[in-house]
Parts: structure tokens; C-alpha cells; sequence
């Protein structure tokens, strides 16, 4: 017999009864040490404290691919991102409200940010149109036509009953003309204000998305903008959308010292562990990407002498763990020979463990660059994860 949603069980009480929609939501983020331009410091949620320098595991669809909620907690997980896009197609963000919100959905009593759907109609491109009022498009799912705005984006993220909501922004691609990538910064401020006033005192905490493609006068135009509607977080958007990567780091390097600094910074969907080394020695808080867990259902496993490919041949007979210096239970108990079997065979138990790895080895770097900090030997610190990766920092 199906169970009603009041039976079912909750992994953490407290934190699922704090999700109530008519809450008010406690928010406070401290700056506790600097090291330079780098920041340690301390994010309070509904759901929990988040201590940053942080990445967040990616869970668009309520669950982070290939891991339960017990296991992303016991490999470091304290905050996930969700996405608004995706929930709203499937199950439907309404259907998440009557099941008790997305943490009681998907049981996990750990923070949530949910992206406000801007990046995901960006990559529709050529099935969208864009207008003032918002975007017109067709559902990826079933083809039906769906409108998205910043009013419809702030209701969505409030039926999922999120911790951290994203204003609705506009991307623009790359590359961009001057005048593309400033109507469509010009339009997110817009939309920004409309979120901000759709969003008033609801529950969950309001970060601001800079935008301004690859021009450093309109992101600090943006920043500008963003700070005078007033948010509690400011995010950087529309990186990591096919730029070279020196152009990527000069944007960051341009706009985070012009971030205010009382505030969370947060670097959208980038996350390799390189760019994170940078992005928080320039002074960011935190970071997602799909990289750690794509990338381990594709073989793929970071650790502390770079990249190891589980599918390559000489692997096949390796007997020993995928890093000798890491403690997670992959690595405690299996050898690459036998991770590089499970994925020849396509067993669903080679892309757990490895993302169990992957997610361990990036929390594991996250907790590094936090107490290097704390100690002022960051710099140290980036010194010895340069030369253990053969790269440039």
C-alpha cells in the first residue's frame, strides 16, 4: 500500500520541519579569515551551516546522480544545487509543494540552491524567444509551450521551498557583440528588480547574477546594478559557455574584487578543480558544476596527481586504489582494476564509486583551501596542487 507523504520518514526532523513555505528564513554569511583576496568563511542556512570556500554537487533533478543522501553527506555534501527548469517540467513544482517541498522530497536535510532556470533557457537557443516579459519556449519533455519570467522562475523556486533562489537572468552566448552582451546584462538588471520585488520577503535567501559577457565596464555595470536593488548573494553567470579559458579567468579577475565584500560570491557552473584554486584565491565562496559526477559516470576520477582515465588499457590489471592519498571508501577498499571492469561492463556500481570518489576528492580539496587560508599559506598550498597536477596556477 502507498504510503501518504505525513508517513513517510524524514532524515532529519528539525531540518525538514524548518522547510515550512511561511518561515522566516534565518541568512548570515561572516567572512572569518582572508588570505589575500581569498575568503574563509561561514554560511547560515534554513538547513544548516554551510562553511565556505564550498562546491556544490549538482542535483537537477532532486538527486545527484549515482548517490543517495547518505552518501553525499558522508562524503562532505552540506549544500546541492537543484534546478527550477528541470523540476518544473518533471514532476512539476507544484507536485513538489503537495509532497512536502524538494527536501522532503528527495530526503536530504542539507541545504539547497536552486538555479532559476536562465542557464538551461540559454541553451535552448533555438527553441526559445525572448522578450521583455520573459521567454517563450517548448518543453524539452513533451513539446508543450511554456513561458518562464522572473515572477513564474521566484514561484517555482518558492514551490520547491529552496534555501538559496537565483534571480532570472539572461545569458548571452558566446561570442557576443558589445551590444548583444549589454542588452542582455541590461535586461537581467531588469529582471533582477522584477525578481527581487516577486520574490519580497518569501522564503529562502535572493542572490543577484552579474552578467555582461566578456566586458569588464558592463559586469562592473552589473555589479553596480545588483547592488543598488539590494541581494544577499551575488553570483557570476555566463562563464564557462565555450570562451578559451584566459578569458574566462580575466572576466573573474576583473569583476570579483568589484563583488561586494560583505556578501557571498558565487561562480555559476564552473568547477573544475583548477578553476576553483583560482576562483577562491580571487576571492570567491562557492561553486558548482557537473564535472565530478559526469565525469566519473564517464570513467573519469580526479585525485591528487590529476586526471586517472579508469577506462584506459592499462588499468585493466592495476591493483591499487584510484589515489593512494585519499581516505574516501572507494579508494579504501577497490583498485582500478576492478573500477576499470564494472565500467567496461557498464555496471551502475562503477559510476557510484567513482562519483563517490570524485565528490570526496573535491570536498576533501574544498576543506584544504579553507584551512590553508585560515593559516595564511594559501599560496603554499596552490604551489603544491600546481605541481602535483603538472599545471599552471
Amino acid at each position: 500500500m502507498e504510503r501518504s507523504a505525513q508517513a513517510r520518514p524524514s532524515t532529519d526532523a528539525a531540518a525538514f520541519g524548518a522547510n515550512d513555505a511561511h518561515a522566516t528564513p534565518p541568512f548570515s554569511f561572516k567572512v572569518l579569515a582572508t588570505d589575500g583576496a581569498a575568503r574563509r568563511g561561514r554560511l547560515v542556512t534554513r538547513h544548516g551551516v554551510v562553511e565556505t570556500p564550498v562546491f556544490m554537487p549538482c542535483g537537477t533533478y532532486g538527486t545527484v546522480k549515482a548517490m543517495t543522501p547518505e552518501a553525499l553527506q558522508a562524503a562532505g555534501t552540506r549544500i546541492l544545487l537543484g534546478n527550477a527548469f528541470h523540476l518544473m517540467a518533471r514532476p512539476g513544482d507544484a507536485a513538489v509543494r503537495r509532497l512536502g517541498g524538494l527536501h522532503r522530497f528527495m530526503q536530504w536535510p542539507g541545504a539547497i540552491l536552486t538555479d532559476s532556470g536562465g542557464f538551461q533557457v540559454f541553451s535552448l537557443a533555438a527553441l526559445r524567444k525572448v522578450t521583455e516579459e520573459g521567454v517563450a519556449f517548448r518543453s524539452p519533455v513533451d513539446g508543450s509551450p511554456v513561458f518562464l519570467s522572473p515572477e513564474r522562475s521566484i514561484e517555482v523556486q518558492r514551490n520547491l521551498g529552496t534555501d538559496i533562489v537565483m534571480a532570472f537572468d539572461e545569458c548571452a552566448p558566446y561570442p557576443a557583440t558589445r551590444p548583444e552582451a549589454e542588452a542582455a546584462m541590461r535586461r537581467s538588471m531588469r529582471w533582477a528588480q522584477r525578481s527581487h520585488a516577486a520574490h519580497g520577503d518569501g522564503p529562502g535567501t535572493l542572490f543577484g547574477i552579474v552578467q555582461g559577457g566578456m566586458f569588464d565596464d558592463l559586469r562592473a555595470e552589473s555589479v553596480a546594478a545588483l547592488t543598488d536593488i539590494g541581494f544577499q548573494g551575488y553570483a557570476v553567470g555566463g562563464l564557462s559557455v565555450g570562451e578559451p579559458k584566459a578569458e574566462m579567468n580575466a572576466v573573474l579577475a576583473g569583476v570579483a574584487p568589484v563583488m561586494p565584500a560583505a556578501a557571498p560570491r558565487y561562480l555559476m557552473g564552473v568547477g573544475a578543480p583548477v578553476d576553483i584554486v583560482r576562483g577562491v584565491a580571487l576571492g570567491i565562496d562557492m561553486f558548482d558544476c557537473v564535472l565530478p559526477t559526469r565525469n566519473a559516470r564517464n570513467g573519469y576520477a580526479f585525485t591528487s596527481q590529476g586526471i586517472v582515465k579508469l577506462r584506459n588499457a592499462r588499468h585493466k590489471e592495476a591493483d591499487e586504489p584510484i589515489d593512494a592519498n585519499c581516505a574516501c571508501p572507494t579508494c579504501q577498499r577497490f583498485s582500478r582494476a576492478y573500477l576499470h571492469h564494472l565500467d567496461k561492463c557498464g555496471e551502475m556500481l562503477g559510476a557510484i564509486l567513482t562519483t563517490t570518489h570524485n565528490l570526496h576528492y573535491y570536498h576533501a580539496l574544498l576543506a584544504q583551501l579553507r584551512e590553508a587560508i585560515e593559516r595564511g599559506t594559501l599560496a603554499t598550498l596552490v604551489e603544491s596542487l600546481a605541481n602535483g597536477w603538472n599545471e599552471t596556477l
